[in-house]
């Protein structure tokens, strides 16, 4: 089964026709809010929103392990995550969505591993390629199916938020390869590879990083947030295609 993570302007989705809800318990917690279970073109989905749905866990504080682990108990094989970041790159520029295939951890303090005792025995995940090379591809086809233009590939830069980054960070995250930066990539990216999930992520470029573009003062939030909330009806349609598409 897919689960679908949303994230800024994907608080429900419009397309799913809701079954139930269902409210999840996990040795770590609770997970951001209920699970919505439907059908998206007739198959079945498990939706969830990330930061709540009435947008009010900031990123720090998003319960990763409580999610994933929930959704695994549930039978989800495969998740994609939706979120927005900033453009650092020239040519990621708002609107524009990215299925990136590297990240760059730059978060702190937040529970990152399901290994936390030391009495049990413990692997190390491969993270030589952070997301599903099969997933990123089903994604990249599905955009072509439904007449979207997604970019192929970006080194994404997970941040500890919930603040934006000072022009220095992002001139420091562009040296170190970064093309955009978000702030809920990590350490969710990772635990979906200790749980051996097929991850991808489809990230909406929804403003320019500080210092880039017209943001060399100040991000304009309502900006942001009208950039996110167009874009998504583009993501929704590619969506119906992955969820067509799966096989798993």
């Amino acid at each position: 089964m897919l689960a679908i993570i949303g994230g800024r302007g994907l608080s429900q989705l419009a397309n799913l026709k809701i079954t139930h809800r269902q409210v999840m318990r996990t040795p770590y917690g609770e997970p951001s809010g209920a699970f919505l279970f439907g059908t998206l073109d007739h198959h079945e989905v498990i939706f969830l929103a990330r930061h709540g749905y009435g947008h009010t866990i900031p990123p720090h504080l998003v319960n990763y392990r409580a999610n994933l682990w929930a959704l695994r108990e549930q039978g989800v094989t495969e998740v994609v995550s939706v979120a927005t970041v900033g453009g650092i790159r020239a040519d990621l520029k708002p609107g524009v969505i990215v299925v990136p295939d590297q990240i760059i951890d730059y978060t702190h303090g937040r529970d990152s591993t399901f290994y936390e005792v030391r009495d049990k025995a413990y692997s190390n995940a491969d993270f030589t390629l952070p997301y599903s090379s099969e997933l990123r591809e089903r994604i990249l086809s599905s955009a072509v199916t439904a007449g979207q233009q997604f970019v192929d590939g970006g080194v994404y830069a997970a941040t500890q938020g919930p603040r934006l980054d000072s022009i220095a960070e992002i001139n420091r995250y562009e040296r170190d390869g970064a093309d955009m930066v978000g702030m809920t990539g990590m350490p969710e990216t990772a635990l979906a590879k200790e749980l051996e999930l097929h991850y991808a992520t489809i990230a909406v470029v929804a403003n320019h990083a500080a210092g880039r573009g017209d943001n060399t003062h100040r991000i304009n939030m309502e900006s942001v947030n009208a950039t996110a909330e167009a874009a998504m009806e583009r993501v929704r349609k590619v969506l119906e295609c992955v969820v067509h598409c799966s096989v798993t």
